[in-house]
């Protein structure tokens, strides 16, 4: 771990994921990806979606960036940038949050957590462990160590890998291994240790299963893969599959779903908009925002039920009767735990109610859906012990 300079944010340089080899020796199949060779299958995208659904898989996603945030009054700084309720975020809980823009439009989607004394990455209690999407992290940083007083110190946690169990079998594999993660539930945090090892596990993830994330030294992640590979319950899943199942689980993903130009109300995000964060406001973008919740936005993200079997994609747009394009489809595929084509897309929020027949074209085809809530599939947290 190191403090975070300019010249990093300025310089940082494409690099191999601590899993490389290992991802190579499983079988996956490698492409480029938020700017590392990241697997997007192995045995296949259908196969590893329903295992997943199923049983447990196993996903890398060390790509992602991992920062700590510490120093005086640290959690009121955050907030300057970040809507969430912060300064009252107890020790090893986790919050869903945005790092916005001044015109009210979404750097990042991010996963903020206050530290307790104990934790895995020796800090004092009350930092801020905070995980950011992968291809924007230095974009991220930058804004962080821009608007940020110098008095906050911003560290990344470069050496450090993330993995992801996730599914309904992943609390009983993983706790053979590392006695007492069971105790966690949705949203909550702590340390641990495997083989003399710390590991910092979350209970959250991003399938819409139970499940869990873990970071842990990037010169032990290897071994702790294959001890998790032991477990019956697991297998290695790639990209593909971590795709159809957020899908499926109606989370947006930056850089598709969400980017600088659409506002945490279009995007259907105000849960992350704390009641005291509404009422004082203080955030970028607030005036906007809070405008927009209170009057409505003129774009909301939907979910769509696609006609057929002929899956749209990202790009395909959002026709009116008269053929002209009022929306976008900002993701979509085949959905295997639905059978059938769904898809996400933003559309003229008089079109956003549920049982809205749409009309989309891609690709010189039409093909007709209907607005649908999400998630696609319950999510299935696990939100009380026992």
């Amino acid at each position: 771990m190191r403090e975070v300079s300019q010249d990093d944010i300025e310089e940082a340089a494409l690099g191999l994921l601590p899993l490389d080899a290992w991802h190579r020796a499983q079988g996956g199949r490698m492409v480029p990806f938020a700017g590392y060779e990241m697997p997007v299958q192995y045995e296949g995208i259908m196969a590893e979606h329903l295992w997943t659904r199923e049983h447990a898989g196993l996903f890398d996603v060390s790509h992602m960036g991992q920062l700590i945030f510490s120093g005086e009054g640290v959690d009121a700084a955050l907030e300057t940038l970040l809507p969430g309720e912060m300064q009252k975020l107890g020790e090893g809980r986790m919050r869903y949050s945005l790092l916005l823009a001044e015109n009210g439009g979404i750097h990042d989607d991010l996963m903020a957590t206050r530290l307790p004394a104990d934790n895995a990455f020796e800090e004092d209690a009350g930092a801020f462990y905070l995980v950011v999407n992968g291809a924007c992290k230095w974009d991220d940083l930058g804004v962080f160590r821009e608007h940020l007083p110098d008095e906050i110190r911003i560290a990344h946690l470069d050496e450090q890998a993330l993995l992801a169990l996730q599914g309904p079998k992943a609390v009983a594999a993983l706790d053979r291994i590392v006695p007492g993660v069971s105790d966690l539930v949705f949203m909550t945090a702590a340390a641990f240790a495997w083989q003399g090892n710390p590991l910092w596990i979350s209970r959250s993830g991003y399938t819409g299963e139970d499940g869990f994330e873990i970071s842990l030294p990037g010169d032990c992640v290897a071994a702790f893969a294959d001890a998790l590979l032991e477990q019956p319950e697991v297998k290695p899943i790639g990209l593909g599959a971590r795709d159809s199942l957020r899908l499926e689980a109606g989370l947006p993903l930056y850089g598709h779903d969400l980017d600088l130009e659409t506002t945490p109300i279009a995007a259907d995000l105000g849960f992350a908009l704390s009641k005291r964060r509404r009422e004082e406001g203080g955030f970028p973008g607030a005036e906007r925002i809070l405008i927009e919740r209170e009057q409505g936005s003129i774009a909301k993200r939907v979910g769509l039920m696609v006609e057929g079997r002929q899956p749209v994609r990202e790009g395909a747009m959002v026709v009116d009767a008269d053929g002209n394009e009022v929306g976008k489809v900002t993701s979509g595929g085949f959905a295997p735990s639905v059978g059938a084509p769904i898809a996400m897309a933003y559309v003229p929020t008089a079109m956003a109610g549920p049982g809205t027949e749409i009309t989309l074209a891609q690709r010189g085809k039409i093909h007709r859906a209907t607005v649908t809530p999400m998630p696609f599939i319950p999510h299935r947290y696990v939100r009380k012990k026992g």
